[in-house]
């Protein structure tokens, strides 16, 4: 496919309706970011408007993340997904790094065949409010993200998620403050943390990284206390705790996703201290 064109930040709001189009929740800011820290790829028609975009987004030396494979409807079925999913793996290889994605029910077939492997599954929360606050595990405080947090966050998330994504961190906790949250011991320690970011339709609740379910159950409750709804949450699905207190908040999960690498990232398999991902376009 050699008509492929570079996507840069300044074509984020003529190709932001794909997105629309998909029904999917990025809004013109989310657009803006991952096109200015990653790398985007797409076609446009003769006319010179955007039929098809993807996406890659480094998260450290030796992991980059694939998303915002789209296609418009009427250019569907003729392998531009695919043309552009594999120009992406072509990226990530040059850059010597491991691929990841979350893949849906309908794209894990394709990426199977490609050589991408399972790691977790993940569910898709839609909550519109929540009622049940949730206070913290004793010896716990959880408060109010503030700038002199920003530092310890990169510090603390890199271990437990497998990512490396300061820039990222940065973004979401300076795009919406009433959404970041973080939970420390009496002594001051980092003990986790919540972002969030509105969205087209929907506020993401995410990432949430905690040293425990109970310090995370307690952020995502006050990040969803904390706003107005409705909300959005990918949260893997090991994490029964949270099922069960979303699922009593009203919440509904029609859909999931499938994590998946190319090759092996070291701690990525491991949902353990992850509680809620930044998104299936952010890793």
């Amino acid at each position: 496919m050699d008509n492929i064109e570079r996507i840069d930040p300044d074509d984020a709001e003529a190709v932001w309706p794909l997105s629309i189009e998909a029904g999917w929740n990025q809004n013109l800011a989310d657009w803006r970011f991952m096109l200015g820290a990653g790398r985007g790829f797409g076609l446009k028609n003769a006319q010179g408007v955007w039929e098809a975009s993807s996406l890659v987004l480094p998260l450290g030396q030796s992991l980059a993340w694939i998303s915002m494979v789209l296609v418009t409807t009427n250019r569907r079925g003729g392998g531009l997904g695919t043309g552009l999913l594999k120009r992406c793996l072509d990226e990530v290889k040059a850059n010597d790094a491991v691929a990841g994605l979350d893949a849906t029910e309908q794209g894990r077939p394709i990426y199977l065949k490609l050589g991408f492997h399972d790691l977790y599954k993940i569910a898709r929360w839609h909550l519109e409010g929540a009622t049940d606050a949730v206070s913290p595990p004793p010896g716990i405080v959880v408060r109010p993200f503030g700038i002199a947090d920003l530092p310890k966050l990169a510090t603390y998330d890199r271990p437990l998620s497998g990512m490396e994504r300061p820039t990222l961190l940065a973004h979401l906790a300076t795009r919406q403050p009433g959404l970041a949250w973080v939970a420390e011991t009496l002594s001051g320690k980092l003990a986790g943390f919540a972002l969030g970011r509105e969205g087209r339709g929907a506020s993401s609740i995410g990432p949430v990284i905690a040293d425990s379910e109970a310090i995370a159950l307690s952020l995502i409750s006050r990040a969803t206390s904390a706003a107005k709804g409705p909300f959005i949450l990918d949260t893997p699905e090991a994490h029964g705790e949270i099922r069960r207190w979303l699922e009593a908040q009203g919440a509904v999960s029609p859909r999931g996703y499938m994590r998946m690498t190319l090759g092996t990232a070291k701690k990525l398999d491991d949902p353990a201290h992850v509680f809620a991902l930044a998104g299936p376009e952010l890793g």
